[in-house]
């Protein structure tokens, strides 16, 4: 069975929640860019200290991260997950 784009996007991305979310991210990478922190092609995610769905702006804190830390959260064996809290954030 295909993935129905069309669907996902209108009952999720592109709500009005999601679209304010999308271009605060951009807001963030483009901010980023002319800081000089990251490139175009670059592999690199602009993070969020706070992530957006647990109150987080863009004011709360900006990093520079590899889209494996950025995207990915630690997983049991089955790829169910185990913690949304990023090895990074484990140490402290």
């Amino acid at each position: 069975m295909a993935r129905d784009y069309r669907t996902e996007y209108d009952k999720y991305q592109g709500t009005d929640v999601q679209k304010k979310n999308r271009a605060q991210r951009n807001a963030a990478r483009a901010k980023m860019m002319k800081a000089g922190k990251v490139h175009k092609g670059d592999d690199k995610d602009v993070a969020h200290t706070k992530a957006f769905d647990k109150g987080g702006t863009n004011k709360t804190g900006l990093r520079v991260e590899s889209k494996t830390a950025n995207r990915s959260f630690l997983r049991d064996k089955k790829g169910n997950l185990v913690s949304e809290r990023s090895k990074r954030e484990r140490k402290k």
